[in-house]
């Protein structure tokens, strides 16, 4: 506002109905006539108080200040929206009439050009990054609903590109289901190419894949005729000539085989090798494999055939010596326990022969164990002639033998004489002391090793020499074992009840040594484990010391797995509690770029992942505040408002205070603007039709002529407003004549703006509708600016990157499915 409208102003509380002089009323019909031809820098102003007080001068001058005001808002708003900047909204708030409808459809036509353009641009945004989700769903009418209907036929058909793409390469690469094709109904031109492109490529993959199965096959059955005889190109050649040669090579390899197995198998001709030429690998180790099966098996044989040829010939001191395996390995040794019974057998019977019928040395017994058949046959042949002779000595071997087998019930009873008849009772003797003992130290062991009952002692009477150190040294055994078991008992006893004061202190030899060192040793590592785990489940758990570490010295298996186990677990408490302090801090002093970024599982996770959402809900909370207060409180940008999506609770809450705050300060600064009193009250109906003369008729014909042009004016833009920003038609012009300076330059805004959003919104549709039908040749070559140069940019980078797409899909289908 001017110095001169605001001194018209502040008088407007003490102004009067005073009649103003003829200087004045000269000057109303200048600033009439300038405000007519859109000038609208000229004042009236009167050192006269009347003047200074008379409504028409202050009307006029309120009049003027408005109307520069109100230009000056739509020059803003148009050359904003010429920048490409989207959003743009006149702030002309408090008025009325024709004003407030021009007002209200300029802003509309604005925001529904901002809704479009964004809606599209996020569409456009998505598809170029791979999003085939989204569509545009803004209301819309005109050559824009064609632009929205055919965007959202293109994201339709890219969708069915990809989910056809996606579904034959998961078959045929994935689930090996071949012969699949891709089915997009409606496609043309380089879409239409890209379907062919891979079916073609699949076809040619099945018919490949099927043909080299085909012989894959017939190998897996034996069949060894067939090769792979479909025309490929480049890798696929590659494998074909592969698998080729691999079929030439396994039927060289299996003649190869064969006739080493007829040799060795069925001829029995030892030593054949298999030849077969130009092989490596798997082939070749097979080869190796087979000459090497053939040449062990000819060592094998022949080493055998030596063995059984000595033992023919009587000569037992050979054995089969070649390394085997398997059936090969329990022939030979079959072949060695044979040799090894045979030799055994005859040592046996030479000895028993010598000593019955050299040495007459009776009860001798020829012992060849583990033979059947013949041999064991010859052998109880031999124990029979050898028990004949023994006839008398027989009942003192049975007494003896059943003694030495541990059953005491036997006695001798055959009738004897002489030095046989002290034999027999001092054997019955010793069977009876020996009885006695058995019973005692079969007692002791019951009571200490089975029945756990300790300090029992064995009493034999009538004992001497061996068996009553015998005797002796049990009760000894027992009586230490008592002391020591009692011991051990004890103390794990003690350990078992939390107590780990106690140790093993009896005296101890040999295992028992290392089993009481032994059983010390834990109980140390214990007591040296619990000390430090409860240490820092102290420091950790109660105190709040974070860091500590268990330290147990000299411990291994499960101890030391366990300190591990408890030290790891306090290093990570440690540095997720760190961690979550750390940023918690710095929220707290106002910092919102950190995160948590420590490994955390279970619950710590969860606390991890809500911490970190506050953070990043904070961080867009705290940007967009300070956007809003920039915009409203810096730049003097209104309509603002803050947006923070996924928020709830406080952070909503707040959001939406700041949000009413920025609108309530919009509604009040718009509200403040006015005009002179009949163009204020937005009624440009009315006209001067006071009866005049003199200068006041060409004053009231100057204002009458101002008003015609301002309704005019006001009409013509409110049409282009509504066609383009509501109705969708693209292309209006606002037409008013006979006007000049300022308001010609707003109509040349204004009309500057429709052009170059059609133009715009005209090239965005014609590429868009060359990408559904296929084009991808074309790009936004339109001058923009601000968001509609991100949309334009957004469209030629999707248009680009389809384009790089569908070449390489081309080149990887003829790649692939042809050469």
């Amino acid at each position: 506002m001017t110095a001169a409208a605001a001194t018209t102003t502040a008088g407007t509380a003490t102004r009067g109905a005073g009649f103003p002089c003829n200087d004045c009323i000269q000057k109303c019909a200048q600033v009439a006539a300038a405000v007519v031809r859109g000038d609208l820098g000229m004042r009236i102003n009167c050192g006269n108080p009347v003047c200074h007080q008379s409504d028409l001068i202050v009307s006029i001058n309120e009049m003027v200040d408005k109307l520069f005001n109100f230009t000056e808002e739509v020059i803003q708003v148009a050359a904003q929206g010429v920048e490409g900047k989207l959003g743009v909204q006149a702030n002309m708030s408090d008025e009325h009439g024709i004003w407030k409808e021009f007002i209200s459809h300029l802003n509309t036509m604005m925001v529904g050009h901002s809704l479009q353009v964004r809606d599209i641009a996020s569409v456009c945004t998505a598809v170029a990054h791979g999003d085939l989700s989204q569509k545009i769903k803004v209301d819309v009418k005109g050559e824009t609903l064609v632009l929205k209907n055919t965007f959202n036929t293109m994201v339709d058909q890219l969708r069915s590109f990809s989910s056809e793409v996606t579904r034959v390469a998961h078959e045929v690469g994935t689930e090996g289901r071949l012969g699949g094709q891709a089915q997009v109904k409606g496609v043309a031109g380089t879409w239409k190419e890209l379907t062919d492109n891979v079916n073609t490529m699949a076809a040619n993959l099945t018919a490949q894949v099927r043909d080299i199965a085909s012989v894959s096959k017939a190998v897996a059955k034996g069949d060894l005729s067939k090769k792979i005889s479909v025309e490929v190109k480049g890798e696929m050649m590659d494998l074909k000539n592969t698998i080729n040669t691999m079929v030439d090579q396994l039927q060289e390899f299996a003649t190869e085989v064969s006739r080493v197995s007829l040799e060795v198998g069925t001829e029995g001709k030892l030593g054949g090798q298999a030849h077969v030429k130009d092989v490596s690998g798997t082939w070749k180790e097979l080869t190796d494999n087979v000459n090497l099966m053939a040449s062990n098996l000819t060592g094998q044989v022949r080493d055998i055939a030596t063995v059984c040829k000595a033992v023919a010939c009587g000569d037992m001191t050979k054995k089969v010596s070649v390394p085997v395996q398997g059936e090969i390995l329990e022939l030979k040794e079959t072949m060695n326990t044979m040799v090894v019974q045979l030799r055994t057998f005859a040592a046996e019977v030479t000895r028993v022969a010598f000593e019955v019928g050299t040495e007459g040395k009776l009860g001798g017994q020829a012992q060849v164990e583990g033979v059947d058949g013949t041999w064991k046959e010859l052998t109880d042949n031999v124990n029979t002639m050898a028990a004949n002779l023994t006839a008398q000595v027989r009942d003192i071997a049975s007494v003896s033998k059943a003694v030495a087998k541990g059953d005491l019930s036997k006695k001798i009873s055959v009738e004897v004489k002489g030095e046989m008849m002290d034999l027999k009772h001092t054997i019955n003797i010793m069977v009876d002391q020996l009885q006695e003992f058995a019973t005692e130290v079969s007692r002791v062991s019951l009571e200490v090793g089975t029945e756990g009952k300790l300090g029992g002692q064995a009493v034999v009477k009538d004992v001497s020499g061996t068996w009553k150190e015998l005797t002796d040294n049990v009760n000894t055994m027992a009586s230490n074992l008592t002391t020591q078991v009692r011991s051990i008992a004890e103390v794990t006893t003690a350990v078992a009840c939390g107590d780990l004061s106690k140790t093993i202190d009896v005296e101890a030899q040999g295992e028992i040594s290392e089993l009481k060192l032994t059983v010390n040793s834990m109980v140390e590592q214990l007591r040296t484990f619990a000390a430090e785990v409860t240490r820092v489940a102290r420091e950790v758990g109660t105190e709040g010391r974070l860091g500590g570490q268990a330290v147990v010295k000299d411990v291994n298996g499960t101890w030391k797995e366990l300190t591990d186990n408890v030290n790891t677990m306090a290093a990570n408490l440690t540095a997720q509690v760190r961690s979550i302090a750390e940023v918690t801090t710095a929220v707290a002093c106002g910092d919102l770029s950190k995160t948590i970024e420590v490994e955390a599982q279970g619950e710590i996770s969860e606390l991890k992942l809500t911490v970190n959402m506050m953070v990043a809900q904070l961080r867009t909370f705290a940007a967009e505040v300070t956007r809003v207060a920039r915009e409203v409180g810096t730049e003097g940008k209104l309509g603002g408002q803050a947006h923070v999506k996924g928020v709830d609770g406080t952070w909503k809450e707040l959001t939406d205070n700041v949000n009413t705050m920025a609108a309530n300060l919009t509604a009040q600064v718009r509200d403040i603007a006015s005009v002179s009193k009949a163009v204020a009250k937005g009624d440009l109906s009315k006209k001067i039709s006071v009866e005049v003369q003199g200068e006041m008729m060409d004053l009231k014909h100057t204002i009458n002529t101002m008003v015609d042009q301002l309704q005019e004016f006001a009409t013509e833009v409110s049409r282009v407003s509504l066609e383009v920003g509501t109705e969708g038609k693209l292309g209006g012009q606002a037409v008013v004549e006979d006007v000049s300076g300022t308001w010609k330059e707003l109509t040349d805004n204004v009309n500057t703006m429709a052009s170059n959003l059609t133009t715009q919104v005209r090239s965005i549709a014609e590429v868009t509708t060359a990408v559904a039908c296929g084009d991808l040749s074309k790009t936004i070559d339109v001058q923009a600016q601000g968001e509609i140069s991100e949309l334009k940019l957004t469209v030629n980078s999707m248009v680009e990157q389809l384009r790089t797409f569908a070449a390489e899909v081309t080149r990887v289908a003829r790649e692939v499915g042809t050469e």
